[in-house]
């Protein structure tokens, strides 16, 4: 039942919580949001799908609560679209009409989201496996594929990290994200309304806002928390917080060990992508070990595959392709059966593309994409994460990505692209790596760049570097 805590019934009953979410400078109490979620509901009552610009703003969070409340499936698009993109996105989804905002020159109608408009009907909670959002993946081989994800599923997602974190009304969750991916939209939002913890989303995050919002739980993904933790005081201002969680893409090591120091905490990591929400997570009351992910959330099973198909073991040293088995796994991608039947195993489990090692233990540790993380160089199987971390062990590295480039001699040669803090030789950062990992595992190149190429939620796209 998602709208059994996010319809939130303790409103009825006089609870309400005032400053339940506090968003581009609007401040709406949780009878805010459900009046004026109610309202927008009973004006799209009729609609099949709904597209969402999906700014950080307060009338975002009543659009996409509305559609929650009316059954009618969110369709979120990215604001910085461009033409193509937003096309595609509107032409694949049969999105009938926006909701709230609408971008200049779009053909579709704009229904409007008035903030201070209020209703109280009641409406049936909507069947566990209606499609609540598609959500359109990054599309790094091809255009965005549509993600449908049911109202069971995010459910089944919300509570289990709800566990798994101790998240409680008591929590005073802050964040800055994008509003059109799992982390921003899914987790940041919808699982403060239905936990019942207040939401601070913070426009851009800044070290200097993150300190200032006096939250007991942060959401950022690895850009974010590299930028505290360059900032001490703003680190240390967050000693205060009960829980720092990172995700979207991996915490370097380094950042992961400096954030622990400066906030006197290790912080949470976990892992998860659009088609599976949130699968693997470390957890409150449990180990935090840099460079790892944890366990398996409530219900979740994975597993590693090699390339025919054959177990690999949990050693945590080999590493093998993930894949995994859980009730928050998506219900397929929109118009593309080819694409569903690819993404699937013949006995069911959903293959992420993920290369990652399990330990004995269970913990698992994500090496990256098979397509691009995952180097056979020399006969040797290497996960350009492990290369990363080392090369970040170095005091002049900033910002790196290790790929694997086509090679006469190895297959692949290890390079590795460096955004450098202060000057140092190619030289000195092979011989680094050397002296922390196996021969075979440096760097047969370092380049040497001003930026690294990242998307909207700072994950380095490594199909534009060699």
């Amino acid at each position: 039942m998602l709208l059994a805590s996010l319809n939130p019934l303790s409103v009825a009953r006089g609870t309400d919580i005032p400053n339940a979410a506090t968003i581009d400078g609007v401040t709406l109490s949780r009878s805010d949001v459900l009046g004026a979620a109610t309202a927008v509901a009973e004006r799209i009552a009729r609609a099949d799908r709904l597209a969402v610009l999906a700014r950080p703003t307060a009338a975002t969070v009543i659009a996409v609560t509305g559609c929650l409340i009316a059954g009618v499936t969110v369709v979120p698009v990215p604001p910085d679209s461009g033409p193509a993109e937003l096309a595609h996105i509107l032409g694949d989804s049969g999105a009938q009409a926006w909701l709230g905002e609408a971008p200049p020159g779009s053909e579709l109608p704009a229904i409007p989201v008035r903030l201070h408009a209020r209703s109280w009907h009641s409406y049936p909670e909507p069947a566990d496996d209606a499609t609540a959002f598609i959500l359109y993946t990054s599309g790094t081989t091809g255009p965005p594929k549509g993600v449908l994800l049911s109202r069971r599923a995010i459910a089944a997602g919300l509570d289990s990290l709800a566990q798994a974190w101790q998240w409680t009304a008591d929590d005073v969750l802050v964040h800055g994200l994008p509003l059109f991916h799992v982390h921003g939209l899914i987790l940041g939002v919808l699982g403060a309304l239905r936990v019942g913890s207040p939401l601070i989303h913070t426009g851009k995050p800044t070290p200097q806002v993150y300190a200032a919002a006096g939250g007991s739980l942060y959401f950022g993904v690895p850009t974010v928390w590299s930028r505290v933790v360059e900032d001490p005081a703003s680190a240390q201002a967050l000693r205060s917080a009960r829980l720092l969680v990172s995700g979207s893409a991996p915490l370097p090591v380094p950042v992961f060990e400096r954030l622990a120091e400066l906030t006197g905490q290790p912080p949470v990591e976990r892992y998860g992508m659009s088609e599976t929400l949130i699968t693997l997570s470390t957890r409150f009351d449990g180990e935090r070990r840099p460079g790892w992910v944890g366990l398996p959330l409530a219900g979740v099973q994975t597993r590693l595959r090699d390339e025919r198909g054959g177990q690999v073991a949990h050693d945590g040293e080999a590493v093998g392709g993930l894949e995994v088995r859980a009730p928050t796994l998506f219900d397929g991608y929109l118009n593309r059966p080819d694409a569903t039947a690819q993404s699937q195993t013949p006995d069911g489990w959903f293959i992420t593309g993920d290369v990652a090692v399990i330990d004995r233990d269970g913990f698992h540790r994500i090496v990256g994409r098979a397509s691009t993380d995952l180097i056979k160089s020399g006969g040797y199987r290497i996960g350009a994460g492990e290369v990363e971390t080392a090369l970040l062990g170095h005091p002049a590295v900033a910002e790196v990505a290790v790929v694997g480039i086509a090679d006469d001699d190895l297959g692949q040669r290890i390079v590795g692209y460096v955004v450098a803090r202060e000057t140092v030789s190619e030289t000195d950062l092979i011989e680094h790596v050397a002296t922390q990992l196996s021969a075979h595992k440096r760097p047969r190149e370092i380049r040497f760049v001003d930026s690294l190429p990242r998307n909207a939620m700072g994950k380095v796209q490594k199909r534009q570097l060699g």
